[in-house]
């Protein structure tokens, strides 16, 4: 299947590593542009080497307002396809555990950067009356996880925010959908197990086993799985696909409408 990514050009933050790095990877592979980024340029730089042509590279906090300033001329005169916001998340706590400094840590790394790179970019795919946005987020804002309230509770405000967003938005040829994943292999289910690993006085490695046991397909999640849908949300295809949360969970949501 042709999904007409080529030529186009797209931005993908988080992408050292997890989700990110496997989007960033899949649209090079279909001929798209990638502005990719990261907090260290150690992370990026295998990703210049396999796809020198293909991908730019950008080290920064894109929690900064300063960094998007440094972003926005790598996109002068050129078509932007879209936009992948990803991020690592707080903190792994308990609700009683939190206090008003965390919920403050939170809202900065999961929430205010998202508004603040939007209102950048909305007025250019408007212009353009073209714009991909696509957002991971969590499984947890469909059935909360033990012990990521923060995540959870901030990631289902981005949720509101982008649902309202892409209503406001939809007639201007922008589509805004979000990816709620389950548990995949990446550094941030990794730091997940050791918490849980520790609370319950187990090895690391009992603990990813009896996880993968409590999905219904037997087996973690790989990132190129989210890497394929998403892929699909950034194409011309899903032009009729906006303001939708979709669940990549092996079968893990329990409800209806999961």
């Amino acid at each position: 299947m042709d999904l007409q990514l080529t030529g186009k050009v797209f931005i993908v933050t988080g992408a050292g590593s997890g989700f990110g790095n496997a989007i960033a990877r899949a649209l090079a592979r279909e001929n798209a542009e990638v502005i990719a980024i990261s907090r260290t340029a150690e992370k990026l730089a295998p990703l210049q080497q396999m796809y020198p042509r293909l991908i730019t590279t950008l080290a920064g906090d894109i929690t900064q307002p300063r960094f998007l300033k440094k972003v926005l001329p790598f996109i002068d005169e050129k078509m932007l396809g879209g936009i992948v916001l990803n991020a690592g998340g707080p903190p792994v706590k308990k609700a009683a555990d939190c206090k008003p400094a965390d919920a403050d840590n939170a809202y900065s790394l999961l929430f205010r950067w998202k508004m603040e790179w939007l209102n950048e970019l909305i007025p250019l795919f408007v212009q353009q009356q073209y714009g991909k946005i696509v957002s991971i987020e969590s499984i947890s804002v469909k059935h909360p996880l033990p012990s990521l309230v923060l995540s959870t509770s901030l990631r289902l405000a981005v949720t509101g925010y982008l649902k309202t967003l892409a209503s406001e938005t939809a007639a201007m040829g922008i589509t805004i959908n979000i990816l709620a994943p389950g548990y995949h292999d990446t550094p941030a289910l990794n730091r997940i197990l050791e918490n849980t690993a520790a609370e319950k006085q187990i090895s690391v490695e009992e603990a990813r086993q009896k996880l993968q046991e409590s999905v219904p397909v037997k087996k973690l999640g790989n990132p190129d799985h989210l890497a394929s849908l998403a892929l699909f949300l950034l194409s011309p295809l899903s032009e009729f696909i906006t303001g939708q949360t979709f669940s990549i969970d092996g079968g893990s949501n329990p409800y209806l409408f999961g």
